[in-house]
This record gives structure tokens, C-alpha cells and sequence, in this order.
């Protein structure tokens, strides 16, 4: 009799752990879906307030809606829309500005990346006009993202070169070649 007493205390006591981890996990994934959606809400609102600014690119290889657009490394505003120009191939970007921020109409984008296997955002550099640029206008001084694999494959291809270059030089110099 004991021991049935005892296996239905044990039992009981099992049960209530295995409510207690049942509730602890949903309070887990319930609070891990308020971060996400909060993160989310909070990503689409930081870019939609300010004011439009447009841009045409050649590449913009890893730029996405929601990347940075920053002043002096200070995130002004957000990137809104990127489509392609059917007419001239170019990646027209569309982004937002903080309204505290004026820039200058003459002013420039560049497509940059935090690091080498960072993000990319874009780097705004202000220029010395006295006009300003007006909601919905487009930066016409712009620059591209340099695709890190572009760089080190010419870089591979003119180490190789030189050295063949070097080869050819050393083989028509060597004396062996002079003999008659």
C-alpha cells in the first residue's frame, strides 16, 4: 500500500513538471514572437517616415529594401524600393531621408559595405550647392557597389600576367636562347 502511494505521488509530481515545462516553453515562444514581430513593425516604420529620394545605380549587388542610408556614418534614413529600368538596365533605388536632414541638389550615393562580409548600405556625401534637393528628386551623381569578387579576380589576373610577363623576359635574356 505504501508503494502505490508512493508511484502516485511520483506520478503527480511528474505531471506538474511536465506542465511546468509545457508553460515554460509556450512563455518562450510567445515572447520570442513579440521580439520578432517587434523587430519587424519597428524595421518598416523607421523607413517609411521622411521624405523620398531616388537614385540610379549600374550594380547594386546586396543593397535591399530596408538597407541604410547613411550621412557621416550617422543611418539617416532607409532604403524603400528597388526595381530595374526596362530602358536602360540601371537598378533605380528608392529611399527615405529623416526631414531633419537637407541635402545639397548637388549632392552624391555611393553603394558601400560595412566590411567584407558585412551588409550594404548607401553613403550619402553632401555637395556645396546652395539649392536643395526637393521630396521625390534624384541623386544624379552616383557609384555602384564593387563586388568583392570582381576586385579579386582582376587582382588574380594581373598578378598572373606580370608573372608571365616576367617569364617571357627572363626566357628571351637567358643566353641559352642566344646561342647559334
Amino acid at each position: 500500500m505504501d508503494g502505490e502511494v508512493a508511484d502516485k505521488d511520483f506520478l503527480k509530481q511528474q505531471v506538474r513538471q511536465t506542465h511546468l515545462e509545457l508553460i515554460t516553453g509556450l512563455v518562450v515562444v510567445v515572447a520570442l514572437g513579440g521580439l520578432l514581430l517587434f523587430a519587424i513593425l519597428g524595421r518598416h516604420q523607421a523607413g517609411n517616415e521622411g521624405y523620398a529620394l531616388r537614385a540610379s545605380f549600374a550594380h547594386i549587388d546586396g543593397l535591399s529594401v530596408g538597407s541604410d542610408v547613411r550621412l557621416a556614418g550617422v543611418t539617416v534614413g532607409h532604403v524603400v524600393k528597388t526595381v530595374v529600368d526596362p530602358k536602360n538596365f540601371q537598378a533605380n533605388v528608392t529611399f527615405s531621408i529623416s526631414p531633419s536632414v537637407q541635402l545639397p541638389a548637388d549632392s552624391g550615393a555611393i553603394i558601400t559595405s560595412d566590411s567584407l562580409l558585412g551588409g550594404k548600405y548607401i553613403a550619402l556625401t553632401p555637395g556645396g550647392d546652395e539649392k536643395m534637393l526637393s521630396p521625390g528628386a534624384v541623386i544624379q551623381q552616383t557609384q555602384g557597389a564593387i563586388s568583392l569578387e570582381q576586385l579579386l579576380s582582376k587582382f588574380i589576373f594581373s598578378v598572373t600576367d606580370s608573372l608571365q610577363q616576367k617569364n617571357k623576359h627572363q626566357e628571351a635574356a637567358s643566353p641559352e636562347n642566344n646561342l647559334p
